[in-house]
């Protein structure tokens, strides 16, 4: 900043060094109010950073022609009457609610009116004693005793379910240990150690190799895949957690870094060929496969630079890639791939909004801003326009292949849950119990995405046997 005597001087003497001063400042003013009117509907930013200023939600989509609620087809679940009930309690009948003063006990019965009340069973932990046969064996004289079941160690133990239902809680239902240790004191009268949690979780955790490496394997081989990083609190430091998915596969992985070293690290990237949609992040580029762009993201921009910038054409291009999504969305319906005439007035379109853009936002005296070092600084308006030209094939990739998402949807549901667990829980206090909690999770999202109980799939990992999924046929 400059003081009011060295103001005067350069009014004097160096106007133009004045003036350039003055359009830094006028340039650094500008970027702050962008950053002041961004929020998590015009922006990449987290809803948590509005704070009470929150924006009334909006969302991107056209409305359509349902009504809201349940639609045609949908599986309800109304509580319905069962056939065999635990517990049957029959209400005689002795007297009539006319107010006669006759009595019925020997009238015949005509049939009963049923009604049914589920209700949970006082909880209590089941005990079971094994006993062991001893004996002295006639041949050696050694006195020997029958062998116990493998996973019965102890003079006094946990058992299997009411371990997986640890890990269960923990890692499905977000508890943490502590509170875990409360709800067995209350549900059940018992304590338990916040060493029994975690020893169970280790111990799931190693139980689940099998399952970590036939799901890596199969992810290299997916047709398709999403992926996506987010910020993870290890030990007061900052570390990524790291998702790779697919409709049926979930893969999470902890490490100290963003971008390349991690996801060369976690070996899936590298070996994969085909469709891998993402969110701009230009390391994913690095790999030789198909990319395609989420275009949510990219709807949050435009939604900026129309509403804050007044760039007409940046609604013109939102509005286009809904009506292409409706489109394609329709056209899945009966095929597989779309023709050449059917894409190529979109695609005329598409140039056609970037170029009016252009026009738009036009680079003033290219020469004369571009910088001694670096990349040429421009607006953000530029910057998208840039990437709609330059990444079109990965913008578009939902039209020209119809098994890409229009959006990363998928996989960002998948890694939202790490910021729920962050916030109830905090950061994690050791790297190794990042990467427990990464795995476990993995395995409950892949076992929910088939439709599997996940309080048994734990119990079989647990016995030895995890769920392995099955690839799909070509």
């Amino acid at each position: 900043m400059f003081t009011r005597d060295e103001l005067l001087r350069l009014g004097q003497t160096d106007l133009p060094a004045l003036v350039k001063r003055a359009m830094v400042w006028q340039t650094q003013a500008e970027e702050f109010e962008s950053l002041l009117r961004k929020n998590s509907r015009n922006s990449s930013k987290p809803p948590s950073s509005d704070g009470l200023a929150k924006p009334k939600p909006k969302s991107l989509r056209k409305s359509g022609q349902r009504k809201s609620g349940g639609q045609p087809g949908h599986t309800g679940h109304t509580l319905r009457q069962i056939d065999n009930p635990d517990h049957i309690v029959q209400l005689p009948l002795s007297k009539c609610l006319c107010g006669a003063e006759s009595f019925l006990d020997d009238t015949p019965v005509l049939g009963y009116q049923r009604r049914q009340v589920f209700e949970l069973p006082e909880p209590k932990l089941e005990v079971t004693e094994y006993q062991a046969e001893i004996k002295r064996c006639p041949h050696c004289g050694k006195v020997v005793h029958a062998p116990f079941p493998e996973d019965v160690y102890a003079q006094a133990q946990y058992g299997r379910r009411l371990l997986s239902w640890f890990a269960y809680l923990h890692v499905q239902q977000l508890l943490p240990s502590n509170r875990i240790t409360q709800v067995c004191q209350d549900l059940f009268g018992q304590p338990v150690s916040e060493a029994v949690v975690f020893r169970a979780i280790q111990n799931t955790y190693d139980r689940l190799q099998p399952f970590e490496n036939t799901l890596i394997h199969l992810l290299r081989k997916a047709q398709g895949i999403g992926v996506d990083e987010s910020g993870l609190r290890v030990m007061d430091k900052l570390h990524w957690l790291h998702a790779v998915v697919t409709p049926l596969l979930t893969f999470y992985g902890v490490h100290e870094k963003r971008g390349n070293e991690a996801t060369d690290y976690f070996d899936i990237l590298p070996q994969f060929k085909n469709c891998m949609v993402h969110d701009f992040w230009k390391p994913y580029f690095k790999y030789d496969c198909t990319h395609g762009l989420c275009n949510t993201h990219l709807l949050r921009e435009l939604k900026f630079l129309l509403e804050e910038n007044g760039q007409t054409w940046a609604g013109d291009m939102s509005g286009l890639l809904l009506d292409m999504n409706t489109f394609v969305k329709d056209r899945k319906q009966s095929v597989t791939e779309l023709t050449e005439s059917e894409k190529t007035p979109w695609l005329k379109r598409y140039r056609s909004i970037v170029q009016h853009g252009r026009t738009a936002n036009p680079l003033i005296n290219p020469a004369a801003t571009l910088p001694k070092r670096g990349r040429r600084k421009q607006t953000k308006a530029q910057n998208l326009l840039d990437r709609l030209e330059t990444y079109e094939p990965s913008v578009l990739a939902f039209l020209h292949d119809l098994r890409v998402p229009f959006t990363n949807n998928l996989t960002e549901q998948d890694i939202r849950m790490i910021k729920v667990r962050q916030k109830i829980s905090g950061c994690f206090r050791t790297l190794q119990g990042a990467r427990n909690f990464a795995r476990l999770r993995s395995y409950i999202s892949t076992v929910r995405k088939h439709g599997l109980n996940i309080l048994h799939s734990l119990e079989d990992a647990r016995r030895g046997s995890p769920f392995l999924p099955m690839p799909l046929p070509p």
